[in-house]
């Protein structure tokens, strides 16, 4: 899979502020990246850096797999990293064709993205007249206007009510089943798990992890599991090598899994042993919860 992006040892100071600590991470193609973390965790400032507008105290990037320099490859990227300038006695068509010319590029593709970004029915309506989330879907179509290989958008629903929070989420998706890359920065647990297929979780400027967000821990999940008789289900989950650590909660038994178990496997495996489960749920560990662990396990 073609390498969009990679980052490698990415460093930024501002005097004694570390904002981006040895960073590194790749970009593949046709996915949606995630990079999550609390305010002032380096984010803005890592994009900020790949797109040209921060200097990088050390380190390196390279954008589609080296093959060409930075302000060529910048061509076939779109980006939102603060609320644009548009005009506001100009409608959308006149401002998305003030940004062609800027861009360099025709205006043939503006009616099919205010259609991306459910805008086509007010696109002669002056931009005064729209509210925050239309705001914001028409910077999305302004980033759209090159069709670029990969959009860039940092915090993208910030501000917005939740109708428009959903609204850009459902436009981002789309988006990207369409084969456009995406990388969008966020704050927000419900967000990335909604939207991104990976994460970079960062904090201080520092790496915890990356890769997909449903293997965001190496955790096999656990089985929430009930019967007549807790201290020989105790004692025989014990016995078993899938089985890690076993605490009570809310009259439950909450078993670890060390290693990958169906729930069918556990509940034979037990019931030879002669015991009858009341209650048995597989459960994976929420992202926020896989996140507070990594977070808490990085101080």
């Amino acid at each position: 899979m073609e390498t969009i992006l990679s980052i490698k040892n990415l460093n930024k100071n501002f005097g004694k502020i570390h904002a981006v600590n040895n960073l590194s991470f790749d970009i593949k193609k046709g996915n949606v990246y995630g990079i999550l973390g609390p305010n002032g965790s380096g984010k803005s400032t890592t994009l900020g850096i790949i797109l040209n507008v921060v200097n990088k105290t050390s380190g390196e990037f390279s954008w589609f797999d080296g093959s060409m320099s930075t302000h060529e490859a910048l061509k076939k990227v779109g980006a939102i990293i603060e609320r644009p300038n548009f005009y506001p006695y100009m409608t959308a068509v006149q401002n998305l064709q003030l940004i062609c010319k800027i861009k360099g590029v025709s205006y043939d593709n503006i009616e099919e993205k205010l259609k991306t970004v459910n805008l086509y029915e007010r696109r002669n309506s002056k931009f005064r007249t729209y509210s925050l989330g239309m705001k914001q879907r028409l910077a999305i179509a302004s980033a759209l206007l090159n069709n670029p290989e990969i959009l860039i958008l940092d915090e993208p629903t910030n501000g917005l009510d939740p109708q428009g929070i959903h609204e850009i989420r459902q436009i981002i998706k789309n988006i990207a089943q369409n084969g456009t890359t995406i990388l969008l920065a966020s704050h927000l647990l419900d967000e990335v798990e909604k939207v991104c297929s990976h994460v970079v979780v960062i904090r201080n400027g520092i790496k915890l992890y990356s890769g997909r967000v449903d293997e965001m821990t190496a955790s096999n999940g656990f089985f929430e599991l009930k019967s007549e008789n807790s201290s020989k289900l105790i004692e025989t989950l014990q016995s078993h090598n899938s089985i890690g650590t076993i605490k009570e909660e809310n009259e439950l038994l909450i078993a670890q899994l060390n290693t990958e178990m169906s729930s069918v496997e556990i509940n034979k495996f037990l019931f030879e042993k002669g015991i009858v489960l009341s209650h048995l749920v597989k459960r994976k560990p929420s992202l926020e919860q896989q996140f507070l662990d990594l977070t808490n396990n990085n101080n």
